[in-house]
């Protein structure tokens, strides 16, 4: 990705894409397809597949979108911070069982509102915390203790890493293990593994275990039924799962990845200075080159982030423009 200003160059981002076909073979790449990242929250929807496994959100009468936000990285708009407060009232939680601290929303308007109204910080304004209260209805069905969930010598966690081993088809033994900024375990593996990871999520016919086609055929179906709670207001991941032929999650750090159903591609990139400002061109760029049908998609991403740069008084003074070319294998 290139940044000019007045045809001068200014910034450059360069990174890794990777995209896999339904064989799981490479067919398309720029950089390095084995370049090993951080899931960071693009890992969500796999690490909510044992809630949905094991029953979990029938065993508590959970609703659409309770369940949509266990995946999501919201901004803790007034509609995510209904269902996340759903989610404590039927689990019987409160929000000293989560280990990510309290915080303001994420969302600038929720933000203002929040500070504007004098409400405190609280632990569901963290853009995990669906994830982590997800895990939390998984201990309490299963049996599992509530202490230290989110260590990874947790049952729940062993299973979590597990069912990501199993959908990369990377060794278990292999996966890198760190910490993410909520507290919870992060894993980091190639990207043509990541690929293939949403590959399947896009396509879980390829997935022989039933109980894990089963939990993937639901967690898909909710992101794009209720993509606004996997994001929120203008932001990409909403943007694109309201495409239904689209699964899509990015995580911090520059990593972003998605699926597609009908083409039965699977794609992963990382951003390696982990700008984030980028992953709607990138997308936009990826979906033209491979000759994507779904021109609204990728309007979706070009109003998101516009290739006119323009300063305060709306003057255009330079242009971000996609320069890669994938290689098509």
């Amino acid at each position: 990705m290139e940044e000019s200003r007045n045809g001068a160059l200014e910034c450059v981002h360069s990174g890794h894409i990777c995209g896999v076909g339904a064989d799981g073979e490479v067919r398309y790449a720029v950089g390095d397809a084995d370049y090993v990242a951080f899931l960071r929250s693009s890992g969500k929807p796999v690490q909510a597949i044992p809630v949905f496994k094991h029953g979990v959100p029938a065993k508590y009468g959970l609703t659409e979108k309770e369940m949509a936000i266990m995946m999501g990285s919201h901004r803790a708009e007034p509609f995510h911070v209904e269902a996340l407060e759903g989610l404590l009232a039927k689990l019987g939680l409160s929000e000293s069982h989560l280990v990510c601290k309290p915080t303001y929303p994420l969302g600038i308007q929720a933000k203002e509102d929040v500070i504007r109204s004098g409400g405190p910080q609280r632990s569901i304004y963290h853009n995990c915390s669906g994830k982590h209260l997800g895990t939390l209805a998984l201990c309490k069905a299963m049996g599992y203790p509530l202490e230290d969930y989110y260590d990874i010598s947790h049952p729940a966690q062993q299973e979590i890493l597990s069912t990501l081993a199993y959908l990369s088809e990377y060794p278990r033994e292999r996966i890198t293990l760190g910490t993410d900024g909520c507290g919870f375990p992060v894993f980091a593996i190639p990207l043509r593994n990541l690929a293939k990871v949403y590959l399947k999520l896009a396509c879980p016919e390829l997935i022989d275990d039933v109980a894990v086609r089963s939990a993937v055929e639901t967690i898909v179906r909710l992101m794009n039924d209720h993509y606004e709670m996997i994001a929120g207001t203008d932001r990409i991941c909403s943007a694109l799962l309201m495409d239904p032929n689209i699964v899509a999650k990015g995580g911090a750090k520059g990593i972003y990845c998605f699926g597609l159903k009908r083409e039965k591609l699977g794609f992963a990139f990382k951003v390696l200075d982990g700008s984030e400002d980028e992953w709607p061109l990138i997308a936009a760029s990826i979906l033209e080159q491979i000759g994507y049908p779904g021109r609204e998609t990728i309007d979706r991403m070009y109003a998101l982030a516009p290739q006119d740069i323009v300063n305060d008084n709306g003057k255009v003074v330079g242009m971000n423009k996609a320069v890669f070319r994938m290689e098509n294998r």
